[in-house]
């Protein structure tokens, strides 16, 4: 089974990252998975941390001569952060007159209920881990995964729905998210620029008012061939792990597969993607369409609207998954909160923050999309090297064809 993990604070000396559960023979190209840390880092509205830090993924163990060997990978991705934290979050006892406490929990973080899990007197350590600086580290696993995907033709990509009330109010081509994905410079990673300015504003105007602004971010699995995840038992099926993984990133507080959102208000006959064979164009001879389901089966789609998934199985079509992000909780203009020390009513601690994530956090996304369709394919194929593997994946595909 394929399987991750992260370790690290915000303000750490690193970020741990492994990746167990790979095959042997991945290619692993490093400058390729700094580019995705370095996407992750991009977009308008991020704060000062981002000026700071470089990230750089440090591969420690499980890939030599640049491929995978099949042991776990780990990596590190070092904070630059930290020397300027260093005697503030000592590993040791240290000083304790350096300690920076968060003494008022902030509305809408981890700060209140970590700290009366953990019996803290301030939400400092809540914090640390809560953060979304955490999500760094998913980034470079699933940077791994999306490698060995990239190996079976399958691509993940993201972009940008919505910030605040300015929408692209249409559908994004593959091709312009591949195009908007390759960009050197990200602002809203948003297809249409016409749009991403209207978001641009958007964020100006919560910069101004000293607010955060939330958004929604799609990403798309191009590629992926019917059959995989199941309808047999209820913690295997794709929209299920599909959802979890992307609802357990930092300030996702909803998820979307498809048009689910849009079904729920609308007609069967309206939402249902009708099913074709294309079985005079067999017979005529004509050549396979290099995309969509018709790539791997001649049964046939006109619409989407069920985002790749039926029953919890991939069907053919592109994967749609959508997350709700809700505005960044530290505010400049800090809402009302209690202090831990008096029970008095004071306003919430304020820590280096941005305005708007909703780029950075589509990236995370793809990072959590791609690993959990990297284990559903290696759970149904199998496979201890990438030849294997490949071996095990065209004979489904031919068995597809030839259904």
């Amino acid at each position: 089974m394929l399987r991750f993990s992260t370790a690290g604070e915000s303000h750490g000396e690193a970020l741990v990252a492994q990746v167990s559960g790979l095959p042997a023979g991945i290619p692993v190209d490093p400058q390729w998975l700094d580019r995705e840390l370095w996407r992750r880092q991009q977009g308008y509205g991020r704060g000062g941390r981002m000026r700071i830090e470089q990230d750089r993924a440090h591969i420690l163990s499980g890939v030599r001569h640049g491929k995978t060997i099949g042991s776990p990978v780990a990596m590190t991705l070092a904070n630059k952060d930290w020397k300027n934290w260093e005697d503030i979050l000592p590993v040791g006892v240290g000083d304790q007159e350096k300690h920076k406490a968060v003494k008022s929990p902030r509305p809408g973080h981890a700060d209140l209920p970590g700290s009366l899990k953990y019996d803290f007197a301030d939400a400092r350590y809540v914090l640390e881990r809560a953060s979304a600086r955490e999500s760094a580290a998913r980034v470079a696993c699933g940077a791994l995964a999306k490698m060995l995907l990239g190996e079976l033709g399958v691509a993940v990509g993201s972009h940008t729905l919505r910030v605040g009330a300015a929408e692209l109010g249409r559908e994004a081509a593959w091709n312009e998210i591949v195009a908007a994905n390759a960009k050197d410079e990200i602002l809203l990673n948003c297809v249409d620029p016409e749009a991403e300015a209207r978001m641009k504003a958007a964020v100006d105007q919560a910069l101004r008012t000293g607010d955060t602004i939330g958004g929604v971010f799609e990403v798309v699995v191009h590629g992926l061939p019917p059959g995989v995840g199941t309808h047999v038992n209820w913690d295997e099926r794709m929209d299920g792990l599909l959802a979890q993984a992307v609802m357990s990133l930092q300030a996702v507080k909803a998820v979307e597969l498809g048009r689910g959102v849009t079904a729920a208000q609308s007609m069967g006959s309206a939402v249902h993607d009708a099913i074709g064979y294309a079985s005079a164009q067999a017979e005529q001879g004509e050549a396979e369409p290099e995309d969509g389901g018709a790539k791997f089966t001649r049964f046939s789609r006109e619409t989407n609207n069920a985002g790749g998934l039926e029953g919890g199985i991939s069907n053919g079509e592109e994967i749609v998954v959508r997350g709700y992000l809700k505005p960044i909780s530290t505010l400049r203009r800090p809402l009302a909160s209690v202090s831990f020390e008096t029970r008095e009513n004071v306003k919430a601690a304020y820590e280096r923050s941005d305005v708007c994530v909703v780029p950075a956090a589509g990236v995370a996304a793809e990072a959590m999309v791609a690993l959990t369709v990297a284990r559903l394919v290696i759970d149904k194929f199998g496979g201890d090297s990438l030849r294997e593997l490949k071996r095990n994946y065209a004979g489904y595909c031919e068995q597809i064809r030839r259904f």
